[in-house]
């Protein structure tokens, strides 16, 4: 974990088994896994041509995107300053942390958010298990009242507005403004039916948080991603896009 004064967070866990995630990731049998499970993108986006590039990993999407989060940061800098001074007001630790997720194909990216919880919060998970409000061997983690929130961490939660950095990894391309919601955990923990989820770049929002967020439990949200993949389109994101700060505002399944 970096000092206080660092801007960046990497999680503990992630130091403590970054070789073992290493081996996961380049393991030939879990890439063949993810391989023959990815779900197959037919047509083109725009000619509607067999064979042709899905609208999801085309260049429109990633550069048009990439544009919108770029704008979107340089718009919001002051709420985003303004935000980082109340988290380091609030309780010792970085603005930022840096989650390790898993995105397409199964690689995995440090993903931003505004830290909404205590420094030593990954630490503190193995012993908070047993109050998962998906049960206590589920791959998906969420609590209820989860003790590790700072009292601004409750607020930007409820807002999502801890989320916002997530921006960053838009431009970088590792995610796009709409995709499924990428996982905490690494793909080795997914059953062969999650993994056509994997086939296309995750996203800040998607079908899942316009659909009870956190209240929506995992294999649920995978059925959300595989019916967006299927029906996958600039409209559709554009209704997700629309759609989302209403759900927000009303904080619908908000955790």
């Amino acid at each position: 974990m970096n000092a206080p004064g660092n801007s960046f967070q990497q999680p503990s866990f992630a130091k403590d088994s970054q070789y073992r995630l290493k081996e996961k990731r380049t393991d030939p049998s879990q890439r063949e896994k993810i391989e023959n499970a990815l779900w197959v993108h037919n047509h083109g986006w725009l000619s509607g041509r067999q064979g042709g590039r899905p609208w999801t990993l085309s260049r429109t999407k990633r550069v048009s995107e990439a544009l919108s989060a770029l704008l979107l940061l340089l718009l919001l800098s002051p709420l985003l300053l303004g935000i980082a001074l109340l988290i380091r007001l609030g309780s010792p630790g970085p603005v930022l942390f840096v989650q390790q997720r898993t995105g397409f194909r199964g690689r995995r990216f440090g993903m931003f958010k505004f830290r909404s919880m205590v420094a030593d919060a990954e630490a503190l998970k193995e012993s908070l298990r047993h109050l998962n409000k998906h049960g206590p061997d589920a791959i998906d983690f969420k609590i209820d009242a989860d003790p590790r929130v700072t009292p601004i961490g409750h607020w930007l939660r409820r807002t999502s507005l801890d989320e916002l950095p997530n921006l960053i990894n838009v431009v970088r391309g590792e995610m796009r403004l709409v995709g499924p919601r990428p996982t905490s955990f690494n793909a080795s923990r997914y059953h062969p039916h999650h993994l056509g989820r994997l086939s296309i770049y995750p996203g800040m929002t998607g079908l899942w948080q316009i659909s009870g967020r956190s209240d929506v439990d995992f294999d649920d949200r995978v059925e959300l991603d595989m019916t967006y993949i299927r029906r996958q389109g600039p409209l559709l994101d554009l209704w997700i896009l629309l759609k989302t700060p209403i759900e927000v505002f009303y904080g619908h399944g908000a955790s």
